[in-house]
Order: structure tokens, then C-alpha cells, then sequence
């Protein structure tokens, strides 16, 4: 486990973290302590706990803001998928559609060549 010093509110803590993640513990740390120092400047020297746990609940907050927008983008998401994939039916039954009516009209444009065929050879025979 690595180790990490971080500094809230001009005090130092260290902490332990898994290897790679210091940077990342760091700027979290950064991070909380602008709370910290939002809150000491509105509203002044009220008691360490007290700011950190008013930090706290700000950060809780942002994140059951966070969730909330996540899970709205998530079902908005599932919305997207299930349009989609109406859409994707859609075009597939149209494409299916397109096809048949190629198919007949080619086996219509094959009766003509044929017939047009049959009528020429007669034609084409020598002594007529």
C-alpha cells in the first residue's frame, strides 16, 4: 500500500492508498478542502467537526445530484435503445419490402426479355 500526505484546512493527514492511486487521492483530498475553506470563509471559525461534517453533507449532496442526473440520463438511454431498435425494425421490414418488389420486378423485366426473345428468334432464323 502506498502512503500519501494531504492537507484539509492547513492540517495533515496521512493516508493509505493502493499503488497508482496517489495523484488521484490528492486531488480528492484538494478537492474536499476547498469545501472546507468555501464554508470557513462564509462562515467563519465554527468548529473543525462541524465544517468538516457541513463539508460533508455538500459533497453528499452533489453527488445524490450526480446519481439523480445519472439514473435520468440511464432511462432516457434505455428510451433511446428501445426507439432504436423499433426504428432498426422498421427499416428491416422496409428493406424486406424493397427487396420483394425488386424480385418481381425483375422476374417481370425476365417474362418481357423472354418473350421479346421468342418473337426475335423466329426472325433471326435464316429464309424468313
Amino acid at each position: 500500500m502506498a502512503q500519501v500526505t494531504v492537507t484539509i484546512d492547513g492540517k495533515a493527514y496521512r493516508m493509505a492508498c493502493e499503488e497508482g492511486q496517489e495523484d488521484h487521492l490528492t486531488s480528492l483530498a484538494t478537492d474536499f478542502d476547498r469545501y472546507v475553506t468555501h464554508l470557513k470563509a462564509q462562515f467563519g471559525e465554527i468548529g473543525d467537526l462541524r465544517i468538516t461534517v457541513m463539508a460533508g453533507i455538500m459533497v453528499m449532496d452533489e453527488l445524490s445530484d450526480i446519481k439523480r442526473r445519472v439514473a435520468a440520463l440511464e432511462h432516457e438511454m434505455v428510451g433511446l435503445r428501445a426507439g432504436r431498435e423499433e426504428v432498426m425494425n422498421v427499416v428491416d421490414h422496409r428493406e424486406a419490402q424493397v427487396v420483394e418488389v425488386l424480385d418481381e420486378l425483375t422476374q417481370h423485366i425476365n417474362g418481357i426479355t423472354r418473350k421479346l426473345t421468342a418473337r426475335a428468334a423466329p426472325e433471326a432464323r435464316p429464309g424468313n
